[in-house]
């Protein structure tokens, strides 16, 4: 069974792959935003699970968040769910939380980002960003396409951690709508897949999935000028840079 933490965990496709991996046996470290939201997670605290707390918008608690997963022990996987979709902190949540934690958190075997098929609408250009979320700058899909970028510039730098990116599909969350047209299940599935499965499909690195399959993903994601740019730019933004 693996160790497993799932960012942005109290409702949606963070929290559905949260109970499914309890469900089957894996031990669980959940994220919730501030401690009003605790709540949310406590029919999973009760099946076992761990919670922490922090405001990935902010620098300072997404900092704090890695040393408080550390403690905990070595994980197996992490699965950068956490996001949102059209405020500010789009660029903080979506793209610098995934990578302060990434660069952070001891390192895992398995890491697994949620992108989107709105990647592919995404400007491949960092100029004018505010990584801070002090004023907005960059769209949902930039967002993504970045993330994406994140993903696969960590499996060309770290070749013994299988690093992913996963496009979930429109599916009915909060963030989705009730009348999204994809199925729920599927849009948790392959995140689960690539954390856990001895498959050997799911034993692999640097791919764009969806429901379990790899797909195209934006040129830019896998231009390793590009994600050398977007890497500097995070690390001299943040303070923070990769080992």
């Amino acid at each position: 069974m693996a160790r497993i933490f799932i960012t942005g965990s109290a409702d949606g496709l963070g929290k559905a792959a949260a109970q499914t991996l309890l469900t089957d046996g894996h031990e669980v470290i959940v994220h919730v935003r501030s401690e009003q939201r605790l709540a949310a997670v406590q029919d999973l605290v009760t099946q076992g699970a761990v919670a922490l707390v922090a405001d990935l918008a902010v620098l300072e608690q997404t900092r704090d968040l890695a040393s408080q997963v550390n403690a905990l022990g070595q994980l197996d996987a992490v699965i950068h769910n956490a996001g949102v979709y059209s405020d500010p902190s789009i660029l903080p949540v979506n793209v610098v939380a995934p990578y302060v934690l990434t660069a952070l958190i001891q390192r895992p075997k398995r890491l697994v980002y949620l992108s989107s098929g709105m990647h592919k609408g995404g400007q491949p250009s960092l100029d004018g960003m505010d990584w801070s979320g002090r004023r907005a700058t960059g769209t949902y899909s930039d967002s993504k396409l970045f993330v994406t970028a994140l993903a696969s510039a960590i499996a060309r730098r770290w070749p013994d951690v299988f690093s992913n990116s996963v496009d979930p599909g429109w599916v009915p969350t909060k963030m989705g709508g009730p009348n999204a047209p994809d199925d729920l299940r599927l849009g948790h599935l392959t995140q689960e897949w690539l954390a856990t499965s001895d498959a050997p499909e799911a034993r692999t690195t640097d791919g764009y999935w969806h429901h379990q399959r790899r797909v195209e993903r934006h040129p830019a994601a896998h231009d390793l000028k590009f994600q050398a740019q977007l890497l500097d730019e995070l690390a001299r933004a943040t303070g923070v840079s990769l080992p």
